[in-house]
């Protein structure tokens, strides 16, 4: 080029977008869906109950479920409600050190609900401005994908605590079967290529639900079943549950905390009645508030409140004295 040459100059702005520009709004993108997602991840310690006791009997459930988590096999915890499946498995998906989603099931959760869907319509323009003083804009709208808890979970390599999911449909849970065959979460209703989530390494999976003979439970697909690691439960030993009542209500004294856990546990024993450990601490709130003053609460008061904790449990108005009998034998 002579120094007499004049600079050539392209009118117009480029038509390209730059490299770098284009990788910048990729990311910022990613950032973008993953906010959306990211209310489904919780820190493990904001979900995990406290206190947590732990006796003989739930430690070593506890490093059995853990075992079985460190060879990468999804568990499946099943027991009576009240036995403390859902505890457990908050606890040890917190003892993980990484996120924690937690699912609860129910009969209206399908696949969507699971995985994700097109949740809203995204709008942008496109501004052209290759001619000087001639703009061209263009808008253009398009579904937006937004993931779900599964998704987010496998992901992000969190632990998916699954709630009661027996109560799923079992349609709504055939997205599990890819994914633990062939450590791939397909993505049923998306467009594009991106159909699918390969799962991450430290993703592991907890899942809870009733006895098949509770009311809303549906039957697992026997090929989800082959899948899982099974872990029965059931209702802890009586010094356990005397633990965790203490534990749970620090109003109560032994006395009264041996009574509420005795009415129950025979209750339990004697009658048609499935009654947790749950029904226990509400009884030993009652009695303790009873005893806050200075008088203690008479043997009445203590009945009443240990039939009223477990009374929702029965199925009819006649099956209350009965409970009430079973009570005062022990109280």
């Amino acid at each position: 080029m002579t120094e007499s040459s004049h600079d050539r100059r392209t009118r117009g702005r480029q038509i390209r977008t730059p490299r770098k520009q284009k990788e910048n709004r990729r990311g910022k993108k990613e950032l973008e869906d993953r906010d959306d997602a990211s209310h489904d991840l919780r820190d493990g310690s904001e979900l995990a109950p406290d206190p947590f006791v732990e006796t003989e009997a739930v430690s070593d459930v506890r490093e059995r479920v853990g075992h079985w988590l460190s060879v990468d096999r999804p568990v499946h915890l099943v027991g009576p409600t009240g036995c403390g499946k859902t505890a457990l498995a908050l606890h040890v998906a917190a003892e993980r050190d990484r996120p924690v989603v937690l699912v609860n099931g129910d009969a209206s959760l399908g696949t969507a609900d699971l995985v994700g869907e097109y949740g809203e319509r995204e709008r942008y323009s496109v501004r052209d401005e290759f001619v000087r003083d001639v703009v061209k804009r263009t808008d253009i709208e398009r579904d937006r994908w937004v993931d779900n808890a599964l998704t987010t979970a496998v992901r992000e390599g969190a632990t998916l605590v699954y709630n009661e999911f027996s109560r799923t449909k079992p349609a709504a849970n055939n997205v599990f079967l890819s994914m633990f065959e062939e450590g791939v979460l397909e993505l049923p209703g998306k467009r594009g290529e991106d159909r699918s989530v390969d799962v991450h390494p430290e993703f592991r999976a907890i899942f809870t639900s009733n006895d098949a003979e509770y009311a809303g439970v549906h039957e697992p697909q026997d090929a989800l079943l082959d899948r899982l690691v099974g872990v029965y439960l059931d209702y802890y030993d009586a010094e356990t549950e005397r633990e965790i009542v203490a534990a749970r209500v620090e109003e109560a004294d032994a006395d009264q905390v041996e009574t509420v856990v005795d009415a129950v546990r025979a209750v339990r024993a004697q009658l048609d009645v499935t009654v947790g450990t749950r029904a226990a601490v509400m009884a030993a709130e009652a009695v303790a508030a009873l005893e806050r003053g200075d008088e203690s609460a008479d043997d009445d008061a203590v009945v009443q409140c240990c039939v009223d904790a477990m009374a929702s449990k029965t199925a009819t108005r006649g099956e209350i004295e009965p409970l009430r009998e079973t009570v005062q034998e022990v109280t």
